[in-house]
């Protein structure tokens, strides 16, 4: 994969997690994402679209940083898969001009959302 187009495009997101296992399951039985580790401390994930990682950390900040959006063809069965997964829905579903969407808390305590058109 090449570069041209990604000026000024967000390129990564990583979060720093204290278990990367743990996240490595929510993520992986929520939505699916693939998962390649580069030695204990760091894992890239993979969700078709965009890349990302987990860095271990000793102390995670997990509130008051930018909100991260994913999207979702079935709104509902992904807050199901998220429950299953063992995440918190910490805002119901709500509809917002361009579609519905929830947010929810994974277990490191991050707050992300997820939005749907339908």
């Amino acid at each position: 994969m090449g570069t041209k187009g990604a000026d000024r495009k967000i390129d990564y997101v990583e979060l720093n997690v204290q278990d990367i296992e743990r996240a490595k399951a929510f993520y992986g039985d929520a939505f699916g994402w693939t998962f390649t580790d580069y030695g204990p401390d760091y894992c890239e994930f993979q969700d078709g679209r965009l890349t990302g990682g987990f860095a271990r950390s000793h102390t995670v900040t997990s509130k008051g940083g930018a909100l991260v959006i994913l999207f979702a063809d079935d709104l509902d069965d992904i807050r199901a898969s998220v429950e299953k997964a063992g995440g918190h829905i910490s805002r119901p579903i709500f509809p917002f001009p361009g579609g519905r969407r929830f947010h929810f808390v994974d277990p490191e305590g991050y707050e992300l959302g997820v939005w749907s058109d339908k």
